[in-house]
């Protein structure tokens, strides 16, 4: 199948090698991989902040962009990123060809973990990783995207990799975009609630679809110290160590 690769401001500013690590799996899997760099922003900061007309402009130019597209998908290696592509069509309630538009796009828009299991049917893409590892469940992965099983039974087929559950796993990392900004006192308790579970699980690395997630909580690890490492779901699947 042909995809194209919606990468994400935060992968593409911040964490390239996850961009990279995504079209190693796609294209293990067989999938042929393309990329428009005139993509940008989804929308999202403004649309959680309020600023509707300006995240429907935002929404509006990644529609025709990836419009032009003639891939079968859009896959990205975010859960918050494509929820907020799921969520296009509410910006144009009062226009009806613009929330066709939105629709058609979102339908074509996957997260990896769930494109790879949903509509690839593989579980398995021949990953390698030696240690004990778990899995924190980003919030708009699992609660708009009802993501939960399919990065699990693609990590529990990682070769040489340890699988533990994370207690309360489905608990916010405390994030949350602009809400760690506006309010970071409640942010870092929400997440040192996480960072102590991680703690006492014992791993060596923690593992989630979103580089934001992971950003809040590898930030955190470091600053404590700590040898727990993090890696996107991504990365561990094109590993082959």
């Amino acid at each position: 199948m042909r995809v194209s690769l919606f990468v994400t401001c935060l992968v593409d500013q911040l964490w390239s090698s996850v961009g990279a690590s995504t079209v190693a799996v796609l294209r293990r899997v067989g999938c042929e991989v393309e990329f428009d760099d005139r993509q940008t922003c989804c929308g999202q900061p403004a649309f959680n902040t309020g600023y509707r007309d300006e995240a429907r402009q935002v929404a509006q130019r990644f529609i025709r962009i990836f419009e032009e597209s003639k891939a079968g998908a859009i896959v990205s290696p975010s859960g918050s990123c494509t929820a907020m592509v799921h969520h296009f069509p509410e910006l144009f309630a009062d226009d009806a060809a613009w929330a066709e538009r939105a629709h058609a796009i979102a339908s074509r828009t996957h997260e990896l973990s769930s494109f790879l299991v949903r509509v690839l049917k593989v579980d398995d893409v021949g990953a390698s990783w030696s240690g004990k590892l778990t899995w924190h469940d980003a919030c708009h992965g699992l609660r708009d995207l009802n993501v939960k099983t399919e990065p699990r039974a693609l990590i529990r087929n990682v070769r040489g990799a340890e699988f533990v559950e994370l207690e309360n796993a489905d608990a916010c990392c405390g994030f949350g975009g602009t809400f760690s900004v506006k309010y970071p006192e409640i942010s870092v308790a929400i997440l040192d609630q996480k960072i102590e579970a991680i703690e006492r699980s014992g791993v060596q690395a923690v593992v989630s679809g979103d580089a934001s997630c992971l950003m809040q909580i590898g930030g955190r690890l470091s600053r404590n110290r700590s040898s727990v490492r993090v890696m996107h779901l991504a990365e561990l699947l094109a590993s082959q160590t």
